[in-house]
């Protein structure tokens, strides 16, 4: 029953991702949003309510996670310094890297990831927002402070690491996405469209058709007015924002006894109700798509 459903949630994803590909045939307009792709926020140690497990979590310790999703720009420049140092290399027609391994019980039905390298990124996916010349890597035109998408779970927790960080735990992402109040979304108890990138949300990245969407560039929904689209400022209570909607974060968990990873938070092809801060997702690690994205944490 559990492969059933995750066929289908991953079904469900690419056809969305597929269909939003028609938006890269020209560049997007170019907007800075004053979100600094590049800071921190803390996120205190104290108890919480998660809705992964419907009680008061205590998180004992302080940390800190990205206020924005890692963009194209920041990913390339990891691709290329990491090129250079040997941690990653090119194979064939994606870029491989290496991971020491999950703890492998034999379970019924159970994936096996041993140590050995893995996909971080394909190369020649339509969705993709990189470009490569030969030796180096740099964001499409009008994406670069975009979220960072196509990439797997290997490839997300190799640049977290890269920088000295992780992928965030599932109860991490959730106390730094809602808060201590019980909040279904990071701005509050309903979403507007105004609030997050999500089906119909109607914001300039929509394509012509008003169907499915783009994504918009990481901090968008900040308050301010863009093309002639007002938003919210929709930050969580620690001032992360696209937390929910825009593309789903990664997690760092590995879920026991199957090996499948987490997909929080939403994304820009999927409906409001879905974009809730306790919705999980499951995937291999070796997915991609153009609804997967990510943020680092840090002790």
């Amino acid at each position: 029953m559990r492969r059933t459903f995750i066929f289908l949630l991953l079904v469900t994803i690419l056809t969305a991702g597929c269909a939003s590909s028609t938006a890269e045939a020209t560049p997007p307009p170019q907007i800075e949003t004053g979100i600094d792709p590049d800071s921190w926020a803390l996120i205190p140690a104290g108890e919480f309510l998660a809705n992964f497990t419907n009680e008061e979590i205590m998180v004992d310790y302080d940390y800190q996670m990205m206020v924005t999703h890692v963009t194209n720009a920041q990913y390339a420049r990891f691709l290329n310094e990491a090129l250079k140092t040997g941690t990653i290399k090119i194979v064939g027609d994606e870029i491989t890297g290496y991971y020491p391994g999950d703890i492998f019980r034999e379970y019924r039905h159970e994936e096996e990831y041993a140590a050995g390298d893995y996909p971080l990124m394909p190369l020649d996916e339509k969705g993709l927002r990189l470009d490569f010349e030969g030796t180096m890597f740099s964001a499409k035109q009008g994406y670069e402070n975009h979220p960072m998408v196509m990439v797997t779970w290997f490839g997300a927790n190799a640049y977290c690491e890269y920088y000295d960080g992780r992928l965030p735990s599932a109860i991490e992402w959730e106390k730094a996405a809602r808060g201590t109040d019980g909040r279904p979304f990071p701005w509050g108890d309903e979403a507007q469209q105004t609030n997050a990138n999500y089906y119909h949300s109607n914001d300039p990245f929509e394509d012509v058709i008003g169907r499915m969407g783009d994504t918009t560039p990481v901090g968008f929904y900040n308050g301010q007015t863009h093309l002639g689209f007002k938003t919210e400022d929709s930050p969580s209570p620690y001032g992360l924002y696209d937390m929910a909607g825009n593309v789903y974060h990664w997690i760092g968990d590995v879920i026991p006894y199957q090996h499948y990873r987490l997909l929080l938070g939403g994304a820009k092809d999927v409906y409001a109700v879905r974009i809730r801060t306790w919705v999980i997702n499951s995937a291999e690690p070796v997915y991609f798509s153009p609804n997967a994205g990510f943020r680092c944490a840090q002790d």
